[in-house]
């Protein structure tokens, strides 16, 4: 298949998820770095990017810039990948997916419900595809457990328990730091802070893998450290609309906890679980059965799980490898659109404008919950209801 041409707002040198993001596309071979506009100073954006090697003609100062250059072009870029601040991630995403563009969008997809709304109706409209990168849907075996529930292995799912806790900003000197500060700040975070930075990778998971939606919550926010406006931690309960029950913790003043992305799956017949700091292993256990640890890379797996599988068995798999997964999806299903073909079943499984706009409801209702004690709260976007 000839190389699809890909470009990226945002992602600049020094920042935290562009590697990620550059590693991810060019792993396969099967997109070509072809354009960018990479910081929001023009000259060092534009700099920047003819060291990674792109032409100096399609070395943007700025995102119009690219819209403009590359919309004029008979090769345009194929996928664009925005990774600029969140505040900025409708306004973008809105311009290209109108000229006709397909996008992956950091998350949150927007900052307001009815911005990510307008995005899913988009989208739909113009028959392209708007993905957001909940990049740990990616892994092998997360991929792997999606497929356990979908078969049966494990029966009817009765409860999900998911986690995203860590403890890097456990230290109360930090309240100054601007690296900090402005996560926990409602003028530039929003209405929430841990949960819509960490929480809604964990929330999404869930659905990801049980494949059922959030239809309400109850949230135990609190702001350990108290000079901050918005939650460090917060407690979420919440039903899915196939009956299972969800448990979700996220915090960032568990002191000892690295990264802390878990999920646990618990149906009639067995159990699932799995870390994302040891990705490699994912742990079942049949009901009357013995604990049993699947291996990735290892025979018998999932379509889904050996389609994503990159390493040989026992040597470690990453981050940037799940956001290979994602793109490699993309590559597919963009690929197969262009040749006029079906694409592989096994790559339909990218997050959709969808999921970001549900994370996006849920951010708004967890907030809401944590201000009224806990209060049980419709979970859906007003589309979905």
């Amino acid at each position: 298949m000839q190389k699809l041409k890909w470009g990226m707002i945002g992602g600049g040198e020094g920042s935290q998820i562009g590697p990620a993001h550059r590693l991810g596309a060019g792993l396969d071979g099967l997109f070509e770095f072809a354009a960018g506009a990479l910081d929001h100073r023009p000259e060092a954006g534009r700099e920047y990017g003819q060291r990674l090697g792109l032409d100096a003609s399609r070395s943007y100062g700025d995102w119009r810039e690219m819209l403009a250059g590359e919309a004029a072009r008979d090769d345009r870029v194929d996928l664009v990948t925005v990774a600029t601040p969140n505040n900025t991630h409708f306004e973008i995403t809105k311009a290209f997916l109108e000229a006709g563009f397909h996008v992956l969008c950091e998350k949150p997809m927007t900052i307001t419900v009815e911005e990510a709304e307008e995005i899913v109706r988009l989208s739909r409209s113009t028959g392209r595809i708007c993905a957001v990168n909940y990049g740990y849907t990616g892994y092998s075996l997360v991929r792997h457990m999606r497929a356990m529930v979908a078969r049966g292995d494990l029966g009817r799912i009765r409860l999900v328990k998911a986690e995203f806790a860590h403890g890097h900003h456990a230290d109360a000197a930090d309240a100054d730091n601007p690296r900090v500060r402005w996560r926990y700040d409602p003028k530039q975070a929003g209405v929430s802070a841990q949960f819509a930075d960490c929480g809604i990778h964990a929330l999404h998971m869930a659905s990801f893998v049980t494949g059922q939606e959030v239809e309400k919550l109850s949230a135990d926010c609190v702001s350990c450290i108290e000079s901050r406006e918005l939650e460090d931690d917060a407690m979420v309960n919440f039903r899915m609309d196939g009956g299972t029950v969800g448990r979700l913790w996220t915090s960032s003043v568990a002191i000892g906890r690295q990264h802390g992305l878990t999920l646990q799956v618990f149906g009639e017949k067995g159990g699932l679980r799995w870390a994302q700091e040891q990705p490699n292993q994912l742990y079942w256990m049949a009901l009357g059965g013995r604990l049993q640890t699947i291996e990735r890379g290892e025979a018998g797996l999932s379509p889904e799980a050996d389609r994503t599988t990159r390493v040989t068995i026992g040597h470690a798999e990453g981050m940037p490898l799940a956001f290979a997964n994602i793109y490699k999806d993309l590559a597919e299903v963009i690929g197969a659109a262009k040749a006029g073909r079906q694409p592989d079943p096994a790559a339909d499984l990218y997050p959709r404008a969808e999921d970001g706009l549900r994370s996006i409801a849920a951010i708004y209702a967890v907030a809401e919950s944590g201000g009224k004690n806990g209060e049980w709260l419709d979970a859906r976007p007003p589309m979905f209801r």
